[in-house]
């Protein structure tokens, strides 16, 4: 009997099918995907430690939309009267990449333990973030910090900078610290080993260091525990640029005194432009031409100018040209010798009949002469080394004939060497 033969082309037919079917769907997502914003905190969560009931302490927070499209922050919102925002203007749009810092303060209005919620609502994919806050009202603080907070400002992304506060017991009783508690990746804290115990009026420093990990606003603070005592913290990691010079030191060699003499030098700015706002030398023989402030070095840009030794003594020299600029401070090392000018005078006669030679004469007033050459001079031209800058000199020339006699003062020449 023979078999039929229609089923199994359908069969290849379906399968072929599902196989397309699932391929289709798998792809579906990857081309349907479409940008959003997505909202960070940093830090995600704000510790204020013990504040004094009455008084209010600030803290900082940096929203930042880690997205790739733009998002609204609408409003902004605490869980408890006691913590307020502020800092911002609502609504307030965000590109991929951009942020805002919000200051939020806690005014405890009796002793106790509160902990409590920040809400940021926005169009992000996460439509209502959360910032956990914390604190503690207390009567009295134990200790008191110098500063109470601390701002950095702009700090170049992967440099330091560091500050110093200063923390005291100011209770009629012992206070211990046992640990020092960070918030914020881009602050660190150093002091003394720890638990320490501070009697009354006495005080612990503590060295606070900022190190910007990327560029934009940051914060975070510095838990005491023990006592309690939070410092908040700020600050900006910048694109700052750098001030160098060329080139690095100059000399001069020897420069006759009165003599002025210009070498060329150049700034340039890397990483980001510089504005240099004062001048200084430190020795008045060498000064700068070419520049007037505040001068801006943009990014990557060279301004070029001439460095001037003018020396108005013998002897050596040195000293320093130092620029600063709003990121930095350079120097360039100057060297150079002052020499006192050495003249000579070069006289010159017509030649007279019958002589075998000539006498050069020389006084400071006319009429009053020494002879200068030490032996008789056939030439008809003389050079005088001997002379001393800024004084008048007169000269007079004799013939002498082969009998030994020697004729009268020629005219006198008047020459001021200067």
């Amino acid at each position: 009997m023979r078999l039929p033969q229609s089923s199994s082309q359908p069969l290849s037919i379906r399968f072929v099918s599902i196989v397309s079917l699932l391929t289709l769907a798998a792809t579906l997502p990857l081309y349907g995907r479409q940008a959003t914003g997505h909202l960070t905190s940093s830090p995600q969560n704000l510790r204020y430690g013990q504040v004094t009931v009455g008084q209010a302490e600030t803290e900082q927070a940096v929203l930042t939309n880690t997205g790739d499209a733009s998002l609204t922050i609408s409003a902004i919102s605490a869980s408890a009267s006691q913590f307020g925002v502020s800092g911002v203007n609502l609504p307030v749009s965000l590109d991929a990449g951009q942020s805002v810092t919000i200051d939020v303060t806690f005014t405890p209005t009796a002793d106790g333990l509160i902990d409590q919620y920040i809400t940021v609502s926005s169009n992000a994919q996460n439509p209502s973030l959360q910032i956990d806050v914390a604190g503690i009202g207390v009567k009295s603080q134990p200790l008191t910090p110098s500063p109470s907070s601390l701002s950095f400002g702009p700090v170049a992304v992967g440099q330091s900078a560091t500050s110093l506060v200063t923390v005291t017991n100011s209770q009629n009783s012992s206070v211990t610290v046992m640990a020092f508690q960070m918030d914020g990746a881009s602050f660190s804290v150093s002091g003394p080993p720890v638990p320490v115990t501070l009697a009354t009026g006495q005080s612990i420093t503590l060295n606070i260091s900022f190190t910007p990990k990327a560029i934009g606003a940051d914060a975070g603070g510095v838990l005491l525990s023990g006592p309690g005592l939070k410092i908040p913290l700020n600050g900006t990691g910048a694109v700052i640029g750098q001030l160098t010079i060329s080139p690095t030191a100059l000399s001069f060699g020897s420069v006759n005194i009165g003599v002025t003499t210009t070498q060329p030098a150049s700034l340039t700015a890397t990483g980001g432009a510089v504005t240099i706002s004062s001048i200084s030398s430190s020795n008045s023989q060498f000064s700068l031409a070419g520049v007037s402030l505040p001068l801006t070095v943009n990014a990557n840009q060279t301004v070029g100018f001439d460095v001037v030794f003018d020396p108005t003594v013998a002897g050596a020299d040195t000293g320093s040209l130092t620029f600063s600029g709003n990121s930095n401070t350079i120097s360039e090392p100057l060297g150079g010798t002052g020499v006192q000018p050495t003249y000579s005078v070069n006289l010159s006669w017509n030649a007279s009949s019958s002589v075998v030679g000539y006498n050069v004469y020389r006084g400071i007033m006319p009429g009053t002469y020494s002879k200068i050459n030490s032996a008789l001079d056939p030439n008809t031209a003389y050079t005088d080394s001997t002379v001393v800058a800024g004084t008048t000199y007169y000269y007079a020339a004799t013939s002498v004939n082969s009998s030994g006699q020697e004729s009268t003062y020629s005219p006198p020449v008047e020459i001021a060497v200067p």
